[in-house]
């Protein structure tokens, strides 16, 4: 991989994570050992000083960051995006995502009684789909998980990160029940 490639990608991996990103992280990425990547990132640092951007890249305690310039701040941060989904409901989902079609049975029992209000949340916002089966519910994601997670998500490719499809859906849509 050449060397603008490689920053592409590095740029690409601070732009997609939430927070600091460390140096190791980053040189798996690229394929690229340690010390060479430190010396891509901090090309790239300046790079972007170079480009007069309102993004920047900061070097941190944790590793690298790309954020907003503390001048721009103040006017953008209200358009920040607030997580939709509190860490125990994102369980909740990881766990149907990667066992679907999953009874609702044994997410409540995998998880606990409160994955009864995380499902009904996420059917809310559509990212599950409910069908009756029998005394119980079969859950399966939806083509919004898809969406809001990427379409690898799913696909079933490890390499990509994916997890199993869902299936395709049969006949009509179940009579819902909310528990």
């Amino acid at each position: 991989m050449d060397k603008k490639e490689a920053k592409k990608i590095i740029e690409a991996a601070l732009f997609m994570a939430p927070g600091a990103v460390s140096v190791n992280e980053l040189s798996k990425a690229i394929n690229v050992n340690v010390a060479e990547t430190r010396v891509l990132v901090n090309e790239l640092v300046h790079d972007f000083e170079a480009m007069d951007l309102a993004l920047e890249i900061r070097d941190e305690a944790a590793g690298f960051r790309m954020s907003v310039k503390p001048k721009y701040e103040a006017s953008v941060s209200h358009m920040a995006a607030a997580p939709e989904l509190h860490r125990g409901i994102m369980k909740t989902l990881a766990y149907i995502a990667y066992k679907q079609p999953v009874k609702q049975s044994e997410v409540i029992n995998f998880r606990n009684s409160k994955a009864y209000e995380h499902i009904k949340i996420l059917k809310e916002k559509g990212f599950l789909r409910k069908e009756k089966k029998g005394i119980t519910y079969i859950l399966y994601t939806t083509p919004k998980f898809r969406e809001y997670f990427g379409k690898n998500i799913a696909s079933g490719d490890p390499a990509a990160g994916g997890i199993k499809e869902e299936q395709e859906e049969t006949g009509s849509p179940a009579e819902e029940e909310s528990g």
